[in-house]
């Protein structure tokens, strides 16, 4: 067994081999069982305000009440949600999941276009969206097949006065909420008033039902919607659990800083699942880009957990006042969403006493496929071992197992493996094979001790501060423009985001300059999309069938 893993030998001493996804029927059957054990511990914190478990359970009764008793929604409806970290995130999450629904996730940063084609995509039928993007909302809405709009202000369950303070400084001194016209919504609170008046019916959930539609752009630049069923979540809980327990994490006493959205894979699971399975206290911050009232709260709070990517380390490490936080509670420090850099490895153990973890993961795996052990000393430079129950090779283009330590795509087989592309079988087909190995695109290789290395990336990906931005997406924006005769975007390095987006145009229209470029893709494409370097040539490197040549792009010094 072990040399078929050579991994297992290297688990940390607790951690077992294999875990059991039959423990629970479903997501919510977690957050029941938890609600249980920890009805009095304080489950979320945001701008001050508490919840305990037993206060988020009445919650979530009453919305998962209000989606099936007032909308009469019918079990695998999608319900999407728009909004940054706040106290109706949860609390919508599983309202969602307790009635049987399916949760679209959707960036709030998103523009008109981007949430259309999500909406449209899903299918879905509700959207809870927060005031503070309303307003791109209204400009799609109608071309949607949502037949209803929740919306709610971020103030909205502070309680009252900070909540209508909250409010009335985003809106009127902040600016931060646009007016918007959307004359059938309906206000969050007054979903839940609405749902108190329906008695909560059993919903039978199994583990092939879609708990999440998680959107990813995978190769051809189209989000799709990676299906994630209750069994891939339940497993990625499971194992994620497994691995953190034996670090000495104790259920029911951990606070975790969940700074990453939990619209991100990464921070839904890690954070919004993983922890709450724990009973630990998810503390909410709304907008970690906020650096210096991110460290004031830091001060404030004696947190044990913290998860982030490696762009969000370096902001904090950057901020003055961050070396003056009480570290001394602090037992998991967990980095993913794109690589951990050395650089920011190293001056986070020393300003922290604490090792950065690196972990690895993909939408399509839940996300959590490898993660080191969390007893290292130091940071090792790998992406770590396969986690309970999932096996990982390297393969070559012929599909065959590459001889240890070679170079080639990293694969990953496993309960937390998705279920597939929603509606796209075409592109299920080209990650999975026939022997259930998902191809991750990202080029690897293993150690002896069964430590995966990440080398190089197949994909023409570029990783924005743990964010995947497709260049095709990129690329079939800016050709919409009239100037542009060529296009080609590509991953410029950058010190700060780990990658930026840089494009390569060949004009149609001489006088074409760069900052129409900018403000062209600022109308159209999401702030980490934007590309941060324009280049003009005469032409563009392709191959004898005319596919642009993007990596020579990539290597290429500009033209003089």
């Amino acid at each position: 067994m072990t040399q078929e893993r050579p991994w297992l030998q290297s688990y940390p001493a607790g951690v077992p081999a294999e875990i059991d996804v039959n423990e629970f029927h479903s997501v919510a059957d977690v957050f029941n069982a938890s609600v249980a054990k920890f009805r009095d511990r304080p489950a979320y914190s945001n701008f001050g305000k508490v919840l305990t478990y037993g206060e988020a359970d009445v919650l979530v009764t009453q919305f998962a009440a209000y989606l099936l008793g007032e909308l009469q929604l019918k079990k695998g409806d999608r319900v999407a949600i728009m909004m940054p970290n706040c106290l109706q995130y949860p609390i919508a999450i599983f309202g969602i999941l307790r009635a049987g629904l399916t949760v679209v996730n959707v960036n709030p940063l998103y523009t008109a276009r981007e949430l259309k084609h999500q909406l449209v995509d899903a299918g879905v039928s509700v959207l809870l969206v927060v005031d503070n993007f309303g307003e791109t909302v209204q400009q799609v809405i109608a071309d949607t097949p949502v037949k209803q709009v929740i919306t709610t202000g971020l103030g909205d369950m502070l309680g009252f006065p900070k909540g209508a303070i909250v409010n009335f400084v985003l809106k009127y001194v902040k600016k931060m909420v646009p007016d918007y016209d959307l004359p059938k919504a309906i206000r969050f609170k007054d979903a839940l008033k609405l749902g108190k008046r329906h008695s909560m019916p059993v919903v039978e959930v199994d583990h092939e039902d879609i708990a999440f539609l998680q959107y990813t752009g995978g190769t051809t630049g189209v989000a799709k919607g990676a299906m994630l069923t209750h069994r891939n979540l339940i497993a990625n809980m499971q194992q994620a659990s497994a691995w953190i327990s034996a670090s000495g994490v104790k259920p029911g006493e951990e606070v975790i800083i969940t700074a990453l959205p939990l619209y991100h894979i990464f921070a839904l699971t890690a954070n919004g699942l993983v922890f709450m399975k724990l009973g630990g206290l998810n503390y909410l911050i709304t907008n970690p880009r906020d650096m210096k009232g991110f460290v004031k709260e830091l001060k404030n709070n004696r947190f044990t957990a913290i998860t982030g990517v490696n762009t969000l380390f370096n902001g904090l490490l950057n901020t003055e006042g961050f070396d003056q936080v009480d570290f001394s509670n602090l037992k998991v420090a967990l980095g993913g969403g794109m690589a951990v850099q050395r650089a920011v490895a190293d001056k986070w153990k020393k300003v922290t006493g604490v090792t950065l973890v690196e972990a690895y993961g993909l939408t399509e795996t839940s996300p959590a496929a490898c993660i080191n052990p969390l007893d290292l000393k130091e940071y090792n430079g790998a992406i770590g071992l396969p986690i309970p129950s999932t096996e990982a090779c390297v393969k070559n283009d012929d599909g065959q197992m590459v001889a240890l330590g070679e170079v080639g795509e990293l694969c990953i087989r496993g309960p937390q493996v998705m279920k597939g592309y929603w509606h796209r079988q075409d592109e299920t087909d080209k990650v999975m094979d026939a022997d259930g190995w998902l191809h991750t695109g990202d080029m690897a290789r293993m150690d002896e001790n069964g430590f995966f290395y990440i080398v190089d990336r197949k994909k023409d990906m570029i990783l924005v501060s743990g964010f995947n931005v497709y260049p095709n997406e990129i690329e079939d924006v800016l050709a919409m423009m009239p100037g542009i005769l060529e296009v080609a975007a590509v991953g410029a390095p950058n010190e700060k985001s780990g990658e930026v987006v840089k494009v390569v145009i060949v004009k149609k229209d001489p006088n074409l300059t760069e900052e129409q470029v900018k403000e062209f893709a600022r109308a159209n494409l999401t702030g980490y999309k934007h590309p941060r370097i324009v280049e003009f040539r005469k032409e563009l490197p392709k191959t004898n069938v005319g596919k642009i040549l993007r990596r020579e792009l990539r290597d290429a010094k500009p033209e003089a």
